[in-house]
């Protein structure tokens, strides 16, 4: 039976729209991630719906409050977790925002980095697939699955409505 760990993962945009805010995962060595660059996000809990958890993720990771974000997809992950778990995510945009952010959290440097420069960055492998699909003119979100074994992709199928 499939009962994936439901997530959020946001990519903040600077004011003109050439960059994004990512957490470059370097603070503790037992993290998944560790090395890799991301948007902000995490779990989403028991009494929160997934807009909820996006505001409150990117709130404790970045110290800024959402004000204006886009639901641009969805993926499935099958087996991404450390130990095999699948993974859910739903992907936002986050086109403004109140604050400054702060610039390091317990998972690591808050970075502004080029939207154009991001496949040159230390990511996860299937990143590449889904990322540019964040960032594209088309209005509709895409719904992708990518299934993982080893820590690595093992296919990538899209569909947008």
């Amino acid at each position: 039976m499939y009962r994936p760990i439901l997530a959020s993962l946001a990519f903040i945009l600077s004011a003109d729209k050439q960059n994004v805010l990512l957490v470059h995962r370097n603070k503790r060595d037992d993290d998944q991630h560790l090395g890799k660059y991301n948007g902000l996000g995490g779990k989403m809990e028991n009494d929160e719906d997934i807009l909820a958890c996006i505001r409150r993720e990117v709130r404790e990771e970045a110290g800024i409050v959402i004000e204006n974000v886009e639901l641009r997809g969805t993926i499935s992950w099958p087996g991404f977790g450390k130990n095999g778990e699948d993974w859910f995510g739903f992907i936002f945009l986050v086109h403004s925002y109140q604050g400054e952010p702060i610039m390091s959290n317990e998972e690591g440097d808050l970075y502004w980095k080029p939207i154009k420069d991001l496949s040159s960055l230390p990511m996860w492998e299937g990143d590449k697939y889904f990322i540019p699909l964040v960032f594209d003119e088309n209005p509709s979100p895409f719904h992708g699955s990518m299934p993982y074994a080893d820590g690595r992709p093992q296919s990538w199928s899209c569909s947008r409505s």
